[in-house]
């Protein structure tokens, strides 16, 4: 496959997991589409290109990990899974069911779910557990964690930025989803940290920036990140929240907002629009 070719069959599976969120949540449900969506092109870069992933191998010792720290966007994740061929489609019309595999928030009886997350700050800590057990065990798997800009407020996430420096954990490769909102409203206007790229890097991380929608400079900026030696690496990622729904794009509403028969189908006409300008 050519590099081009490449390029336009990731925007097509990232698309795809936009279109199997706006399934999720249905209509008259509460569903977190804006974090979901800003996130659809590093989730189709990580499991459909640069992770060490096999739907017939999910125990592998050797598979690579993903942690998704800001948990209320699990359905970006199951999006993945689902396509991946790690469980039924039909599963996708049943979440946060209770005859359903798909529930919340990230769970361990979901194949392919690394880690319970949700409660935010916590990812990253397991994350530097997992990398340091496959060091142990002289593994060549690596370890991604996903966070939101708005847990980088959270002082467990320090520790373990610290701990993961002072260990020289080089297996592990973080991202910060950097769509500037929380489920409130504005990061800055609820707890502004100036300069992420500065802080982090100041705390010893290799800092690598990326537009969060560009599925080449993604993938460029995990190829960076595997060869550094000796720290941590962190990318943080240029997004939109909501990106590609008109009505949601940059609205903290739709941080966790309900799906009108009116909103679905606009939803799903701008989709329809992006793939028919691809």
């Amino acid at each position: 496959m050519s590099a081009d070719e490449k390029t336009k069959k990731l925007n097509e599976i990232a698309l795809q997991l936009r279109y199997d969120i706006v399934e999720m949540i249905g209509v008259g449900n509460a569903g977190h589409l804006g974090g979901s969506s800003s996130l659809a092109e590093t989730i189709a870069v990580l499991y459909f290109d640069k992770m060490n992933f096999n739907k017939d191998k999910l125990k592998d010792p050797n598979r690579d990990r993903l942690v998704l720290s800001k948990g209320h966007a699990a359905l970006i994740q199951y999006a993945a899974l689902c396509e991946a061929g790690c469980f039924p489609r039909e599963e996708l019309k049943k979440v946060k069911t209770l005859n359903g595999l798909l529930q919340g928030h990230p769970d361990l009886s979901i194949p392919g779910i690394e880690a319970v997350t949700g409660s935010l700050g916590q990812g990253l800590s397991i994350s530097v557990g997992m990398a340091l057990a496959l060091r142990l065990d002289k593994s060549s798997a690596r370890v991604y964690t996903i966070m939101g800009d708005g847990e980088q407020s959270e002082g467990q996430l320090w520790e373990a930025a610290m701990a993961a420096v002072n260990f020289k954990i080089d297996n592990l490769t973080a991202f910060i989803d950097f769509n500037k909102l929380q489920a409130t409203g504005p990061t800055k206007d609820i707890f502004y940290i100036p300069d992420l790229d500065k802080k982090w890097d100041s705390f010893g991380w290799n800092v690598i920036k990326a537009d969060g929608h560009n599925v080449d400079k993604i993938a460029n900026a995990i190829e960076e990140a595997k060869y550094i030696k000796g720290k941590p690496s962190v990318i943080i990622l240029d997004t939109v929240k909501g990106k590609y729904f008109s009505f949601a794009e940059a609205n903290a509403a739709y941080h966790n907002g309900i799906l009108t028969e009116e909103t679905k189908n606009i939803a799903l006409k701008d989709l329809d629009a992006v793939k028919a300008g691809a």
